[in-house]
């Protein structure tokens, strides 16, 4: 096992010593790699490819959940602090955010009632997360309440996030006539992995196999023609299809 261990440790090192020469860093990035192989090759991928890996979609994501597994309520933490400094919108704003984000969306609603005040009133995009909020702590009905006020006082707000998450009430609601018209509309023109997972997720809820089959067909196709990288950012997503898809044929078989 130490061998193992060895021959991980002399592989990596390998590999930073020729992305240092393959980028043309500094000598002395070689020297440091090939003088103490773990250690050295942990300083240069901090030190040069960390802040370029920060810089791209999966980089920033990768970046976000590892800070946000080591400690999970730091975002947290500094948007108290930031409130406490300063009681503004913008700080009662962040900070129902980041208690929604730590599951304590029953908190985050009374911060969010205070920002939506004066000239913020009736700012959708306050409205949305606030209607999130509210979705978030089973409170639907006031969900809905909250999403067609904001379409009611800003009638050209264009947004693809509140309208799944219409969608979303709608379900919990148990309104399938008018969610399923909504999930229909939202796939025809947003081709969001994340809408189109949910749109299967409630058909199988539903028990609509046919129509679910029909549904699973038509990712299947968007999935063949998405590159790497664009996998790589919706992996979330495509895992939930997948458990799907499992579930389906599970009772496709069932039903035949």
């Amino acid at each position: 096992m130490p061998f193992l261990g060895i021959g991980l440790s002399s592989a990596i090192a390998l590999f930073f010593i020729f992305h240092a020469i393959r980028t043309q860093q500094d000598r002395y990035w070689i020297c440091i790699i090939f003088m103490v192989p773990f250690l050295g090759s942990l300083i240069y991928f901090a030190a040069i490819c960390l802040p370029k890996l920060r810089s791209t979609p999966v980089g920033y994501q990768i970046e976000t959940k590892l800070r946000k597994t080591q400690d999970p309520e730091r975002e947290l933490y500094e948007a108290q602090k930031k409130y406490e400094a300063s009681q503004t919108s913008t700080t009662r704003i962040n900070l129902g955010k980041a208690l929604v984000d730590n599951n304590r969306a029953d908190e985050a609603l009374t911060y969010y009632q205070q920002a939506l005040t004066g000239n913020n009133a009736t700012s959708p995009d306050i409205l949305l997360q606030y209607a999130y909020a509210l979705f978030m702590d089973h409170q639907y009905t006031k969900a809905k309440e909250t999403l067609n006020f904001l379409r009611e006082k800003n009638p050209n707000y264009s947004s693809d996030e509140s309208h799944l998450l219409y969608a979303r009430v709608l379900v919990s609601l148990n309104e399938r006539e008018q969610a399923k018209k909504e999930l229909e509309t939202l796939i025809s023109y947003f081709p969001s992995l994340e809408a189109i997972s949910f749109y299967l997720q409630t058909l199988i809820g539903w028990n609509q196999i046919d129509k679910a089959n029909h549904v699973l067909l038509i990712i299947e196709h968007r999935l063949s023609y998405l590159p790497k990288h664009t996998k790589r950012l919706n992996a979330q997503w495509i895992k939930n299809i997948e458990q799907s898809k499992q579930k389906l044929n599970q009772l496709s078989k069932g039903v035949n």
